[in-house]
Order: C-alpha cells, then sequence, then structure tokens
C-alpha cells in the first residue's frame, strides 16, 4: 500500500489527469506486481506500470507488456533515470514470456525517444470525418446505450477483435475497466440487436467540438448506418469523427508503438507464418543484449547463432527489427484508455 500511494503521488505531480481518473486507474489498474519502480534515498522517483495485454500475431495470441504512467519526478529528470527504468521494464518482461512491449507516447517528441529505447511506431489509424446517412429507424434493429458489463456485449467485441489479423486485444477484465472509463470520461457505449442477437456495437467519446467514435463494429452497412444515426442524436454533434484500421488508400496516422522483447521467440513465429521469407541479419539491443546475434531464417524456420554466418551482412537494431516485422502487417489497438 505504501508504494502504491507513492506511485499515485508520482503520478499526480507529473500528469494533469481528472482526481476521478487516477482514482480508477489506482483502484481497478494498478498493482505492485505490474509496478517497476527507481528508489532514491527510500523515495520513488520514477515508475511506469507494465499493462497485460494479448495480441493476435502471425495466427497466434502472444502476450505484451503496455507501458503505461511512465514518469519520473522533475528534480530527476534528464539523467537517464527512465532509460534504466525502461531497461529493467524490459528484463522483466522477458523473464515473465512477454514477445512485445507496447505503448502511446504522450507528446510527439517522445517517438524519437522511445524509437532510441528499441521501439517502432508501428500502431497507425486513420481518421475520417463520417457523414451520417438520413435514415428512418428501422423497428428491427433495436438500438441500445449501456452503462455496465454484459458478458454477451464483450463476447460480440471480443469476437469481432480477435478477427483482425494483428491487433491488441482485450480481456472480459480489461472491458470492465473500459466500461467504468466509459463513465467517467463523457463516453457511450452503444449495441445494435435483431431478434435479441447482438450484431452491432459502437464506442465513442465526446470531444470539444466533436463526437469521437474509437470503435464501430457492425453485421451489415444497415446497421452501421442506424447506429451512427443514433450516436448523432444522443451526442447533438454535428461532427463525428471516426477512428479505423488503415489501409493503403487512407492517411495514416501513426499513435502506437511496438518494441520486440523476445526475438528469438517472436522470429521463430514469423518465420512459420511466412515459409517463403529469407532474412539473414545481424541483430543489435542495447537494453536487452540477450537478442544480440546472427539470425538466419529460411524455409519457415529461423536460426540463431553467437557467431557470424557466412551469409549474413545486413545489420538491424531492435527498433529497425520491429518495425520491419511489423509495420507490414498494419498492427491496430484501440480503447487503451489513453
Amino acid at each position: 500500500m505504501i508504494m502504491k500511494e507513492e506511485v499515485k503521488a508520482l503520478w499526480k505531480l507529473c500528469f494533469n489527469d481528472s482526481e476521478t481518473f487516477i482514482d480508477m486507474y489506482f483502484r481497478l489498474r494498478y498493482t505492485d506486481e505490474v509496478n517497476v519502480a527507481i528508489q532514491k534515498d527510500t523515495a520513488i522517483i520514477s515508475a511506469l506500470q507494465m499493462l497485460p495485454y494479448p495480441m493476435s500475431f502471425c495466427g497466434h495470441t502472444v502476450q505484451t507488456s503496455y507501458i503505461s504512467g511512465a514518469c519520473t519526478h522533475p528534480d530527476f529528470r534528464g539523467k537517464g533515470t527512465m532509460r534504466e527504468l525502461l531497461t529493467l521494464a524490459f528484463k522483466r518482461m522477458l523473464h515473465n514470456g512477454i514477445s512485445f512491449s507496447t505503448l502511446i507516447p504522450a507528446e510527439p517528441w517522445l517517438f524519437n525517444y522511445y524509437t532510441q529505447m528499441g521501439y517502432a511506431p508501428v500502431f497507425q489509424h486513420s481518421v475520417k470525418e463520417v457523414i451520417v446517412p438520413s435514415i428512418t429507424p428501422s423497428p428491427k434493429i433495436k438500438i441500445n446505450s449501456i452503462s455496465d458489463y454484459q458478458e454477451e456485449v464483450y463476447q460480440y467485441l471480443n469476437r469481432e477483435l480477435s478477427k483482425r489479423s494483428c491487433c491488441i486485444q482485450h480481456t472480459s477484465d480489461d472491458f470492465k475497466i473500459i466500461m467504468t472509463d466509459l463513465g467517467i470520461s463523457d463516453g457511450i457505449l452503444v449495441i445494435a440487436k435483431q431478434e435479441n442477437i447482438i450484431n452491432g456495437l459502437a464506442i465513442a467519446y465526446n470531444g470539444n467540438e466533436n463526437l469521437i467514435i474509437n470503435e464501430l463494429l457492425a453485421d451489415s452497412k444497415d446497421i452501421e448506418n442506424q447506429l451512427l444515426h443514433y450516436l448523432q442524436q444522443q451526442s447533438g454533434h454535428g461532427q463525428i469523427i471516426r477512428l479505423l484500421p488503415v489501409n493503403n488508400e487512407q492517411s495514416r496516422h501513426s499513435f502506437g508503438m511496438a518494441r520486440i522483447i523476445n526475438a528469438k521467440e517472436v522470429l521463430k513465429l514469423y518465420a512459420t507464418t511466412f515459409p517463403e521469407l529469407t532474412m539473414n541479419f545481424e541483430l543489435t539491443d542495447k537494453q536487452l543484449p540477450i537478442n544480440n546475434g546472427y539470425y538466419y531464417i529460411q524455409k519457415g524456420k529461423c536460426e540463431f547463432s553467437t557467431e557470424q554466418l557466412p551469409e549474413i551482412s545486413t545489420q538491424m537494431n531492435i527498433s529497425e527489427l520491429s518495425n520491419k516485422l511489423l509495420q507490414p502487417l498494419h498492427p491496430y489497438m484501440s480503447l487503451m484508455l489513453n
């Protein structure tokens, strides 16, 4: 309890979040087990939390650690404290069987900082202004907003997110926290039902001048339009913005980063998924030297050696490898309480 209260006090000093959000975070999200901290003279001067999230990757579900609340006391900034803290976190992640670490930089300049720590800006989304069509609400489609956790709603969300090939997933416990956050962040969750079966869902937050749809999942275009019409009527906003996974025709906005933690295991999965791929390279990882070495990928297998193989001439650091593997897969994350 002492550590929790100290980390909470440091959070309040470093971030401008509301008391309501902070209380919710430290009640539902924070545990000493996910916390990593650095102390000086018995006082915590830097801390972060490693929040667990599953992620679909190469036909498998791998474990990731999402960096949350990374902060350093103002008196100790600019002295390498955060680098030391992140390195400690990476080592713990490796020990715990984590494949990737992810995060969302709080400020644009932090993208460069985290790149130096091995991350790559691979999580992107497109931003689309929605023109809500003029429709008549269908009596066959029942639209309702909900404020409490419902298992059938989670199952629908989970099923639809699982269809994305490289995407952060949400557990039922995490979805309960998302529901709590909606209640304190001026958000709304809307479901569509036909014959008492859920076939659409939307999660949106009220911005200053618009409504931002974080997720909209629907079994048909008609259901999607019914959800959009309902959201517009409920919010009263003239402008609706929708965040979407990118495709080749849309503009892209980088907002999240990923870093490979266990290079050998990740590359084994990658090689199995792309058996036609041939890659030979030397990898360097300043924070996790156990990843350093020579990798040879061919015919669905990945071989590792600490001694240079004759075929290898290419060099990559862990950030470059993270980008090379993940960027073509269009990774996606949403509903991260950011």
